[in-house]
């Protein structure tokens, strides 16, 4: 039922390639191949690499998104979350990690930073036009039905 998706190892051979770690994980691990650990300061970021190239089928998109335990054990979480990885990039995947917890933050070498789920994507053809239809939400948002 899958796609199959060319990965390159760029760097850190003996790092596991992406992997769903149970049978219905939406999310494929991606481990941090920085070489040293690296200490992230409280509000402090970093630009962590993975290692890794991928190429994508037309249609296809990864987003690269933060791992919920790092979230809520440490505060650690990814910035232009999720990020987008085109179907024409074959760069390195690489991810930005901020500590948004209280204490500092020390990222290990081969540690899962973060999760890349495959989704499709739609090309839209923009129509400008006078007016859009009613709907009964209309301009309402940002909290318009409460709470």
């Amino acid at each position: 039922m899958g796609i199959k998706v060319p990965i390159k190892r760029l760097h850190s051979a003996e790092l596991p390639l992406p992997a769903y770690m149970t049978p219905g994980a939406a999310g494929m691990d991606l481990y941090a191949a920085h070489q040293e650990d690296l200490v992230l300061p409280v509000g402090g970021r970093a630009l962590v690499p993975t290692g890794l190239a991928i190429a994508l089928p037309p249609g296809i998109e990864a987003q690269i998104r933060p791992r919920s335990g790092l979230a809520m054990q440490y505060g650690i979480t990814l910035l232009n979350s999720p990020g987008t990885i085109d179907c024409d990039y074959r760069g390195e995947i690489k991810v930005i990690v901020i500590n948004l917890g209280d204490k500092d933050y020390i990222l290990k070498r081969g540690e899962r930073i973060a999760q890349m789920i495959l989704a499709p994507v739609y090309r839209a053809e923009i129509c400008e036009v006078d007016s859009l239809d009613e709907t009964i939400r209309g301009e309402g948002g940002f909290g318009h039905t409460g709470r």
